[in-house]
């Protein structure tokens, strides 16, 4: 028997960072996002040889131990791995579990297309897979969040675990004690059309979004009122954008997309730097619309809206610079998971 799961990476559309504690249990944060046709992948093959063997292909981490039940994480080695076992082994009193398991992600981690929490939901999946764990999607979202921000102490927001488990467009709202999630039923002809207007470039520079994040963290909590005020702004365009989506208004879009980058940037010193401000002239000089760097900052996929009769040369022109081009399609499904039997 082969379990294998993936689940999609996403795209924040706008309202980022408004789902970060203390901001989000303060004021409340909003989230529009979509997730695309980049994945996580696991594969579990059980076995009988008292082992577990972890290889993060992708990572270029290997990890074998025998079968017991608390992995060590302190060697930093397939953190989020271990951080999957150890939770399900504690809260479902699981012994003696011996298996192989195999993963790799479509995108590098930090390049802000919320690629270690989406690790995590592909590995919880195919656990619950394997294993007929009862657990829904809020209760899987919920899960990989407290994995990554109170087992393993990871800094980060909470968007990226939703939008992961539950998959194509939506809207969220995060409190303290409550997340809701709001699946748009978006057009057929207005997603095309936004396909026909996206385009991502990769700078080819990851970033340890942590520390924006931590950064954004402490200016909350020290009431830095121009920080403050630039996420109330980024969560009013998150409504907006998600008005202007549903009522295919894409100047208002790309408007609102390049508004809320002008805020973002005041969240945070590290979010931009000289080298992302003149990409950004570069993609607007050359037929793009509005463009924000994806994620939390500071590197990673920059993502593009053009008009799509634009489309081509802004991506010749891209290719002329040092980073990748990405042309990615919209995924409605979210995490999923099968059974292959031998």
């Amino acid at each position: 028997m082969i379990i294998r799961a993936k689940a999609p990476l996403r795209l924040g559309l706008a309202g980022g960072g408004t789902d970060v504690s203390p901001y989000c249990d303060i004021y409340g944060g909003a989230v529009l996002n979509v997730t695309i046709n980049m994945y996580a992948y696991c594969t579990i093959e059980p076995t009988n040889d008292g082992k577990i063997i972890i290889d993060a292909k992708d990572l270029n981490e290997h990890f074998e131990s025998d079968s017991k039940e608390f992995l060590d994480t302190l060697d930093g080695k397939v953190l989020l791995h271990k951080g999957v076992y150890n939770r399900l082994v504690k809260d479902y009193n699981l012994e003696n579990l011996s298996f192989k398991m195999t993963t790799y992600s479509d995108a590098p981690m930090g390049c802000g297309l919320g690629g270690s929490s989406t690790m995590v939901v592909a590995i919880l999946k195919a656990f619950v897979e394997w294993l007929n764990l009862s657990l829904g999607d809020y209760d899987m979202a919920s899960l990989a969040y407290k994995i990554e921000r109170s087992d393993l102490k990871l800094s980060g927001g909470k968007q990226d675990q939703y939008a992961a488990t539950f998959g194509g467009f939506n809207f969220m709202e995060f409190h303290k004690d409550k997340v809701i999630i709001e699946p748009l039923r978006v057009k057929r002809w207005i997603k095309n059309e936004l396909e026909s207007e996206l385009v991502l470039y990769f700078t080819g520079k990851s970033r340890k979004s942590a520390e924006i994040i931590d950064n954004q963290i402490k200016n909350t909590k020290e009431n830095n009122k121009e920080s403050i005020n630039a996420m109330h702004v980024i969560k009013d365009s998150a409504i907006l954008m998600k008005n202007a989506l549903l009522t295919a208004n894409f100047n208002e879009m790309a408007n609102e997309l390049n508004k809320s980058w002008q805020a973002k940037k005041k969240m945070s010193s590290a979010i931009s730097n000289k080298e992302i401000d003149n990409l950004y002239d570069f993609v607007i000089e050359n037929g793009g619309k509005a463009a924000k760097i994806s994620g939390a900052g500071g590197g990673g996929f920059m993502m593009i809206l053009c008009n799509p009769n634009e489309k081509y040369s802004l991506i010749e022109k891209l290719k002329t610079l040092n980073g990748k081009v990405v042309i990615p399609t919209i995924d409605e499904e979210g995490c999923k998971a099968w059974v292959i039997y031998d």
